[in-house]
């Protein structure tokens, strides 16, 4: 086997998701507590209807990864990253931050200024994350609350952090 061939077998490609996606990506998001898991159904939708703003890693055939996010419509220029997923044979090798990267390279973000995502207070991946991602771009990050526990989520949920990532002021 030729050294090409190998690295070829070992690389994480990204692409768009389809809707032949949808299975394997609600199986991935089972497998990445904390993540909320989503109906089968839900995670379809986001793999059609929003493939431009979402982001599918494969590794020999495998779903690895998955970023799904969406143009607000009230905010044309905020994308929203509604859940990011690293399955465990992926992890450690700055996944999460590429396929951010990926989708902000799109067409589909091309007037994309601000960037928003919920995170539970405790998640600290999610929030190292956003915080290399915000050192990257030479940004701020902003935090509110954007769903709390008792008045939106009915004790059921942790309170959703807004993390919003905009041009410094």
């Amino acid at each position: 086997m030729s050294l090409v061939k190998e690295r070829q077998d070992t690389e994480i490609v990204l692409r768009s998701p389809c809707a032949e996606d949808g299975a394997a990506v609600y199986k991935l998001i089972a497998d990445c507590p904390p993540l909320d898991t989503n109906s089968m159904y839900c995670n379809l939708l986001q793999c059609a209807h929003f493939s431009a703003t979402s982001v599918a890693a494969e590794l020999n055939g495998d779903l690895v990864g998955f970023i799904s996010g969406y143009i607000q419509p009230d905010k044309p220029d905020t994308l929203f990253i509604w859940q990011v997923a690293v399955g465990e044979k992926a992890r450690g090798q700055g996944l999460a931050g590429r396929m951010l990267k990926e989708i902000l390279a799109r067409p589909a973000c091309a007037a994309v200024r601000y960037i928003e995502t919920t995170i539970t207070p405790d998640n600290r991946a999610s929030w190292a994350l956003f915080d290399s991602l915000t050192n990257k771009l030479g940004t701020e990050l902003k935090r509110s609350v954007m769903f709390e526990r008792q008045q939106h989520l009915a004790g059921q949920h942790e309170t959703e952090m807004l993390a919003r990532i905009c041009p410094e002021q």
